[in-house]
């Protein structure tokens, strides 16, 4: 009987260790974390996103992307993360409030996106590494996401939106392509992703 006592009362503590180590101690350190606002500029941080960018954060997780790329920029002290011009600072809890999910991701088959809005902000350029994303990005093993656009014959003026392609790429003549509704909410959301602004706890300088 002590013995069955003794293996319940070390199971329920290993427990209770557990779920104090995994979910208590995690929610006491971040769980009243808000935003920032800036003294200098007045600007709320992170800037929420705009209702398109909202969309293209559900078109993200709809097409997988996390699973290639992380949105985690690691200190000096835990990698080259800065060194590549990822960031210019680690990003912190905070750079997260509002999003959800979360996209920190663990893979980097795909370099890191926490601030590809600032690296490459040509909305044309994002539409034309979804399309192919070797015409940009030369030996990139990122899938190609045509699906996302659609070809149609050009009638009157031609569409603002088509994207210039050339080559290979180059629609048929009288035809044009075209990004669909989740393909501009998905640059919207990329173009959104800018974790550049400073913070108190990830000072830029």
């Amino acid at each position: 009987m002590n013995r069955g006592l003794t293996l319940f009362v070390g199971i329920l503590a290993t427990f209770t260790l557990a779920w104090a180590g995994l979910v208590l101690i995690p929610y006491l350190q971040f769980g009243r974390v808000t935003d920032y606002v800036s003294e200098e500029t007045g600007q709320t941080l992170p800037p929420p996103m705009s209702g398109l960018a909202q969309r293209g954060h559900e078109v993200y997780a709809a097409e997988g992307c996390v699973y290639c790329h992380s949105q985690q920029v690691r200190g000096e002290s835990q990698g080259s993360d800065l060194a590549r011009g990822w960031g210019v600072r680690r990003t912190v809890a905070r750079d997260y409030i509002g999003e959800r999910p979360h996209f920190l991701g663990t893979m980097r088959t795909g370099p890191d996106l926490s601030n590809i809005g600032r690296r490459q902000s040509s909305v044309e350029w994002h539409h034309k590494h979804l399309y192919r994303p070797q015409s940009v990005s030369p030996g990139s093993v990122m899938p190609p996401f045509r699906f996302l656009y659609s070809l149609r014959k050009i009638v009157g003026e031609p569409s603002a939106d088509a994207l210039k392609l050339d080559g290979l790429d180059a629609p048929p003549p009288g035809w044009e392509v075209v990004p669909t509704p989740d393909a501009k909410a998905l640059v919207a959301y990329l173009l959104s992703l800018d974790r550049s602004y400073p913070l108190p706890e990830a000072p830029t300088e």
